[in-house]
C-alpha cells in the first residue's frame, strides 16, 4: 500500500515542499500545488496556465476567457515553469511514479467565466472548446514532466470536486439567484473521456479525485480514469455497491482517511474496514490502494500538514 498527498499544501516554499513530499512519499510523490503564492498557483489558475490556444486573465469575479493570453495566465505559465524548474532538480535520478493534479473540464467549466460573463457552463460551444483546450494542454504538461524526470511514470490526477454539483444542476449563476442547467452524463462522459485519451496518448496514466459528497464513480470510472480519489467521509453505505463494483473491474480506489488522531493504526483501521465492507481483503488492497488526506492541505497549518502526510506514509506501510 501507498499513500500520496491529493496535491496542494501550505506556504510558499515550494523547494522546501517538494523535498519533504519526496522524503516522506517515495514511491509516489507529487508536484504540490501551494495556493498562498498567489492566484496562478491555485486549481484554477494552473487551469487557465494549462489551456491551450485559448486565452486568459484575471477579473474581479476571478478567472474568465479572452481572445489573447492576458498578463495573469502568462504569469501562472511561467510559475508552472518553474515549478517544474525545481522538480527537476530535487527529482534527479528519481524512477518510478509520479503524480501531477490538473482541473478537470466540469469543475473549470463552473469556476472560469466566458469573455461576456457567466461561467463556461452556461454555453455549450464554450464547454466543448474549453475541455478540448485543457486537454491538448494537460497531454503537452504530461510530455514535458516526463521529458525533465525521464525516470518518471507520470500519474495525472484529475481534480473534479465540482462535477457532481455539475450534473446535478447546483452551480449557481453569475447572479447567484439561479442555478445552470444541468449537465447529462452522455456530455460530461464525453470531456472527462477526451482527457483521458490525451494523458494516455502522452504517456501518462489517469486517476480523478473529488472530495464532494455523492461523487459519481460509475461515470468517472466509465469514462477511463484507472483510480478514484475520495474522500472515505462522505462515503454513504448505500454507495459501496458502486465502489465494490468499479474496483472488481481494474479500477484502484485511493481513499482520503480522515485524520482525527494521526496514529497510524488507527488511520490503517480505518482504510481496511472500508475495504473489508466493499468484500476485499489484503492480498486483493494492498497493492492498489493509495492513502491520501480526505482532501488539499492548502488550509492546515504547515506543520498539521506536514504530519498528516508523514501519519499516511506511515500507516500505509503497516
Amino acid at each position: 500500500m501507498r499513500a500520496t498527498g491529493v496535491g496542494s499544501m501550505p506556504g510558499e516554499d515550494f523547494r522546501g515542499v517538494v523535498r519533504f513530499v519526496a522524503e516522506t512519499c517515495p514511491d509516489l510523490p507529487f508536484l504540490p500545488e501551494l495556493p498562498a503564492r498567489g492566484d496562478g498557483a491555485g486549481m484554477t489558475g494552473r487551469g487557465a496556465a494549462l489551456l491551450d490556444g485559448i486565452g486568459a486573465d484575471l477579473q474581479p469575479a476571478g478567472w474568465r476567457l479572452t481572445d489573447n493570453p492576458g498578463h495573469d495566465q502568462r504569469r501562472a505559465r511561467s510559475l508552472l515553469a518553474q515549478d517544474l524548474d525545481v522538480l527537476e532538480e530535487e527529482l534527479q535520478g528519481y524512477e518510478g511514479d509520479l503524480k501531477v493534479q490538473v482541473p478537470g473540464p466540469w469543475t473549470l467549466a463552473a469556476t472560469m467565466e466566458r469573455p461576456r460573463g457567466d461561467r463556461v457552463l452556461a454555453d455549450h460551444g464554450a464547454r466543448r472548446e474549453l475541455a478540448q483546450s485543457l486537454a491538448s494542454g494537460i497531454g503537452a504538461h504530461v510530455l514535458e514532466v516526463g521529458r525533465r524526470v525521464a525516470g518518471a511514470s507520470v500519474v495525472v490526477q484529475v481534480d473534479e470536486p465540482g462535477v457532481r454539483a455539475v450534473l446535478d444542476g447546483q452551480i449557481p449563476t453569475a447572479s447567484g439567484i439561479g442555478r445552470h442547467r444541468r449537465i447529462h452524463e452522455p456530455e460530461a462522459d464525453a470531456a472527462l473521456r477526451e482527457v483521458v485519451r490525451e494523458i494516455r496518448g502522452a504517456g501518462g496514466r489517469p486517476v480523478v479525485h473529488s472530495c464532494a459528497s455523492d461523487i459519481p464513480v460509475t461515470l468517472l470510472s466509465g469514462a477511463g480514469f484507472e483510480a478514484v480519489s475520495f474522500d472515505l467521509r462522505l462515503v454513504a453505505p448505500r454507495s459501496y455497491d458502486a465502489f465494490a463494483a468499479v474496483f472488481e473491474t481494474g479500477v484502484d480506489l485511493w481513499p482520503g482517511i480522515p485524520d482525527t488522531h494521526l496514529d497510524p493504526s488507527a488511520l490503517r483501521r480505518t482504510a481496511d474496514a472500508f475495504f473489508a465492507a466493499l468484500g476485499f481483503g489484503d492480498a486483493d488492497v494492498i497493492p492498489r490502494a493509495v492513502l491520501t488526506p480526505t482532501c488539499g492541505l492548502a488550509g492546515s497549518p504547515p506543520d498539521q500538514a506536514r504530519r498528516i502526510l508523514k501519519v499516511l506514509a506511515d500507516a500505509a506501510h503497516l
